[in-house]
């Protein structure tokens, strides 16, 4: 089952999308917005989905997906957990900048939490303030959470997550390193984070979704030349059933809660990268200049992912930079 929401007031309305993406139909009577039906998924859940098989068998004709303007599948939310569990993005990155990963790198996953309060829609553009700043993007695949107790085990996971979506998580890298230099963590160089038009229940997913990771590319363009298009599930570290361990440890998380694997990144070069952190990076470490700038004025970033029959699984991130 593949979900949306259209742009209207605060949370968006709620639309139940066909597999193919091309048609919608509003869910409204079954919940107001996607918030409303992951605070109550076991209600809402089985009528979704009749609603879905409707639509996909053609008993409901539905309209057309692009005629509707899309928000985020969750326009806010309770939380935006992110983490960073590839190891080869970790290692890339701060040696760019200098910095030693943590000696816990491998047993301890890195996490932030990351503004919710206003998240962007899959075709917001993105006012970049100073260039000076360095702005950035990073593809990620992330779960939709329902309400999930203290103490999680990752063996028991799995029946937390609800929906998986695309991210980009936009950073300002030139602000990073002297914020961090403080001790206390991310915030002006993190602003809102874009989400994708569909989020998507685990079973659309079939075997690509095994073990807490996902196993698709992740394409990513910039002005319409890819920068690569990396394997988000071979090379995560840590799962998201472990990442949601970790979280878990000293709190609860309500429905609602979104929890983001970090830039995807693989090893091999010839998978591109999912940042220009990373382009830059492997340009330093091969000729000590990184010659590729961070994002201008005008710039596209279009980031997605196609299954093996060649569908758009979630939609795709396609954001404009502007002054």
């Amino acid at each position: 089952m593949k979900l949306a929401s259209r742009r209207e007031g605060r949370d968006g309305a709620l639309l139940v999308v066909s597999r193919d993406g091309s048609r919608c139909v509003s869910a409204s009577d079954i919940a107001p917005h996607l918030q409303a039906a992951l605070d109550d998924w076991q209600s809402a859940e089985p009528a979704l989905q009749r609603r879905f098989e409707q639509l996909e068998s053609g008993i409901i004709a539905g309209e057309a997906t692009s005629a509707v303007e899309l928000c985020a599948p969750l326009p806010r939310a309770y939380e935006w957990i992110d983490g960073s569990a590839f190891i080869n993005h970790i290692v890339l990155v701060r040696r760019a900048r200098g910095a030693q990963p943590p000696a816990t790198l491998n047993s301890d996953p890195l996490v932030y939490q990351g503004a919710s309060g206003r998240l962007l829609g899959p075709h917001d553009d993105f006012s970049i303030g100073d260039e000076a700043h360095g702005l950035d993007f990073e593809a990620e695949v992330c779960v939709v959470l329902g309400d999930t107790p203290r103490g999680v085990v990752a063996e028991h996971a799995a029946q937390y997550v609800r929906l998986l979506m695309l991210a980009n998580d936009w950073t300002f890298r030139n602000l990073v390193a002297p914020e961090l230099a403080k001790g206390f963590g991310f915030f002006v160089s993190k602003p809102a984070s874009a989400f994708s038009p569909f989020a998507v229940t685990p079973d659309e997913l079939g075997g690509a979704f095994r073990a807490g990771r996902l196993h698709v590319r992740v394409e990513t363009r910039l002005n319409g030349v890819l920068l690569g298009d990396p394997d988000a599930g071979a090379e995560m570290h840590f799962s998201f059933f472990e990442l949601l361990a970790h979280v878990t440890q000293t709190r609860s998380l309500t429905a609602g809660t979104i929890l983001g694997s970090g830039t995807v990144s693989n090893a091999d070069p010839a998978r591109g990268v999912a940042c220009l952190a990373e382009q830059r990076a492997r340009e330093l470490i091969a000729t000590g200049t990184a010659s590729t700038p961070f994002l201008r004025v005008g710039d596209l970033v279009e980031i997605r992912v196609l299954d093996d029959a060649g569908r758009n699984v979630f939609g795709s991130i396609a954001e404009r930079v502007v002054a």
